[in-house]
């Protein structure tokens, strides 16, 4: 046994595959961070967190929930931040723990009705494949954002399902390219056995009127069944939600093991990320920024990579196609202090092995260009 583990991790060695624990540049002095995935700069606003301590009793708010939300005593904490979100969504909240518990438990929960299909798209992440998993029941996937292809899917199986379970991302997490809500929830109107699932992970506090995200901005936001939002992206704290029908909501939480058997979330988290989640509604002008760096970035990247063709986004990838190389060329650039870490195989398909940039609000366009020219210099 020992010999195996031996034998796989020199493997991957070898492959240039081997993960571990970057070195903490938290203190570090002129590294500029592009692998984060704290988009408004919440994350390292000093005033933000000043102003939460000056404003909260953070001395009376529990350090830990001692239970699962079934069983703990403390709920205030969760119900004054699900009833915000609620407000904001105008639909059923429940918290998760991440964004892994909630894509685990849902989709798990949801294919665990009769007659289930799950169809998700070809890049959704690993969380939404591991609850697919966990579902056991019949699932297939279609090219990315090729909705063409999916429709073909569920022509063939729609009188042989009595739900299909369509899985997408609004923004995907290592392309940063977007799913076409619209289409997908006309194409829902022609089939309606569809349960309609959008992961908005990384488009929460970015995207659509008031940071809600990409569904928020789409004609019948509706008829979208559920939708999940992470806290511990843009919005700097930690755990997820889902945006559901009362129906589902009940159901989710009888059902999702994911919620049920796992300790919840400290109340001072939630209580943190209520605060934040009234700062970001009313951060246009961050968004807008985001927005400006993201059209520098995929301009520049075009203009470097020979075939590029990315639209403007808060993330951008650079494809480099081997593991080694994106291991070196993360390296170069953290030595001319730009922190962009590697992104490899399993995260990505085979081939596409690449560096992933993804940008902060609180970075400026100078610091956009600067990175783009290191960039071109170290290629």
């Amino acid at each position: 046994m020992t010999d195996f583990f031996s034998q796989h991790i020199e493997s991957l060695a070898s492959a240039g595959n081997l993960r571990q624990v970057p070195a903490d540049t938290t203190d570090a002095v002129g590294i500029i961070d592009l692998s984060t995935n704290d988009y408004l700069g919440i994350g390292t606003d000093r005033g933000l967190r000043e102003e939460f301590y000056d404003s909260t009793e953070v001395r009376d708010i529990p350090m830990s929930s001692t239970a699962s939300r079934l069983l703990s005593s403390s709920q205030k904490y969760y119900k004054a931040l699900e009833d915000r979100l609620a407000d904001l969504y105008g639909r059923e909240i429940l918290i998760f723990n991440s964004g892994y518990h909630a894509n685990t438990g849902l989709v798990s929960a949801i294919a665990s009705a009769p007659d289930t299909l799950i169809v998700a798209d070809k890049l959704v992440h690993a969380s939404i494949i591991d609850g697919t998993v966990l579902s056991k029941c019949r699932f297939t996937r279609f090219p990315h954002n090729d909705f063409v292809r999916l429709e073909e899917i569920i022509r063939k199986n729609a009188d042989e399902y009595r739900h299909i379970l369509v899985a997408v991302e609004s923004v995907y997490s290592m392309d940063g390219d977007r799913a076409d809500i619209m289409r997908l929830i006309e194409l829902k109107r022609r089939y309606p056995q569809i349960i309609l699932y959008v992961d908005e992970a990384h488009a929460f506090g970015v995207e659509g009127r008031q940071g809600l995200g990409k569904v928020a901005d789409a004609d019948s936001a509706h008829e979208v069944d559920v939708i999940v939002g992470t806290l511990g992206k843009a919005c700097a704290s930690m755990g997820a939600f889902c945006a559901v029908s009362p129906t589902l909501k009940k159901f989710i939480l009888n059902r999702a093991r994911s919620f049920i058997f796992s300790t919840a979330l400290p109340p001072v988290t939630a209580a943190w990320t209520l605060f934040v989640v009234n700062k970001i509604v009313e951060m246009d002008e961050r968004r807008r920024h985001l927005n400006h760096l993201g059209t520098i970035l995929a301009d520049g990247i075009n203009s470097i990579m020979p075939g590029a063709t990315l639209l403007p986004s808060h993330i951008a990838p650079v494809i480099l196609g081997s593991p080694v190389k994106a291991v070196e060329l993360s390296s170069r650039l953290l030595a001319r202090g730009f922190k962009v870490l590697p992104i490899r195989v399993p995260t990505v398909p085979p081939g596409t092995d690449r560096l992933r940039v993804s940008l902060s609000a609180s970075l400026s366009a100078d610091e956009v260009n600067d990175f783009l020219k290191n960039l071109s210099d170290v290629l």
